[in-house]
């Protein structure tokens, strides 16, 4: 399996963004949109503070179909009661009259700054007139999700004759319980909804459920699939597997873009007794505050390591049989650190990727984690984000 080398919209689907006067500058609305109706399926957030975006998405995706996306920025429309409900629908409805469709078959999404109003006025005026400028570029609608993120993040790869491409954003407030912060799906394989469902949960599973910026579950978390069937059938086998890849891609991008991050930090966890207690062990790892200044600071200390594995004491540890990697340097064994050549150690944790393997030696399940270093930009970002 491998991406494109430049990410595209599959049969059917275009996407456009522009500046509608939310934010000073950049993309604050983007639209996704099929010429056909296409099969779908969604997860949400688990935070017990939904927006209203997620409140009236739940009931949309139940329908199994839709026709479009819209995306605002800056403005979550979290906390904001029966206005905000009101102001998700007229979004809905602002789509459904400039691209002729359902208002039922048009799901919306928005991130930014939680207990704001939105600004429905300025984004019903913005669609107005935006059907025209309709893009084949996935990059163009990346742009106009984007909050803290550094740069617009897509991707595509083929699985037989049909595409898979995803949209993503996210940089902080990043540990998901059933997606990840705002991720959209698009296909042109023919896939039944049921089997489409299936396939996202058990995609997200490995891949965004394994992924953590700052502990923090997002009130908004999102993860859209739509499949419009125009490149007809594939193998649903494949396609899983393919999907599964390109999930796993497009996390640790959106981990590596982490506020403040310098680095890519992945947690492999092997020889676990349970597939629970081995996710669980990662996420112990990737979210360890400690670790994550080990992994900027490129400081070898292995004991913060050892602390993260000892602290999950519900599960099933034996220190005596566990073996410690760094970037695939062995570190610890039996009970012992290795007597490694520190600089060497250094040098490994100095570079984009740090990688920690746990081998427990205890079974057969295994799991890995994605996330990033902390550092004094994600402080930074964070305490001033209410007025950027």
């Amino acid at each position: 399996m491998k991406l494109h080398e430049k990410p595209v919209m599959p049969k059917g689907f275009k996407c456009t963004s522009k500046n509608c006067g939310i934010k000073n500058g950049g993309g604050d609305i983007s639209i996704f949109y099929s010429e056909t109706k296409a099969n779908a399926a969604g997860v949400f957030t688990q935070n017990k503070f939904p927006g209203a975006p997620v409140i009236l998405g739940r009931e949309i995706i139940k329908n199994g179909s839709l026709r479009a996306i819209i995306v605002n920025g800056k403005v979550s429309n979290v906390g904001t009661g029966n206005e905000g409900i009101e102001n998700a629908r007229r979004m809905a409805m602002a789509v459904s009259k400039e691209f002729d469709i359902p208002q039922e078959e048009v799901i919306m999404s928005s991130t930014g700054v939680i207990a704001k109003q939105l600004p429905i006025e300025t984004i019903e005026n913005g669609v107005r007139g935006i059907s025209r400028n309709l893009q084949d570029d996935p990059i163009i609608g990346a742009r106009g999700i984007m909050t803290t993120d550094t740069y617009p993040k897509a991707l595509s790869t083929s699985v037989d004759e049909a595409v898979i491409t995803i949209v993503g954003k996210g940089s902080g407030m990043i540990e998901p319980n059933m997606a990840t912060m705002l991720v959209y799906i698009f296909t042109d394989a023919e896939i039944e909804v049921p089997v489409l469902d299936s396939m996202l949960r058990e995609a997200v599973s490995s891949s965004f459920n394994m992924l953590s910026v700052d502990t923090d579950t997002s009130t908004s978390d999102t993860c859209i699939v739509m499949a419009n069937g125009l490149a007809g059938k594939v193998d649903e086998e494949l396609f899983l597997e393919t999907l599964k890849f390109a999930c796993v891609e497009i996390a640790k991008m959106l981990a590596r873009d982490g506020e403040g991050a310098t680095k890519l930090l992945l947690a492999n966890v092997l020889g676990a007794k349970s597939d629970q207690e081995a996710r669980f062990i990662a996420k112990a790892l990737i979210n360890s505050p400690l670790i994550k200044t080990m992994a900027y600071g490129g400081d070898p200390n292995i004991g913060r390591i050892l602390m993260a594995v000892g602290k999950c004491v519900a599960c099933e540890i034996e220190p005596e049989k566990m073996e410690l990697r760094i970037n695939d340097k062995l570190v610890y064994l039996e009970e012992n650190k290795i007597d490694f050549d520190e600089k060497e150690v250094r040098n490994l944790l100095s570079g984009d990727i740090v990688g920690i393997t746990v081998d427990l030696k205890l079974g057969s399940s295994s799991a890995t984690a994605y996330g990033c270093d902390l550092t004094e930009g994600y402080i930074k970002e964070n305490a001033a984000y209410y007025s950027s």
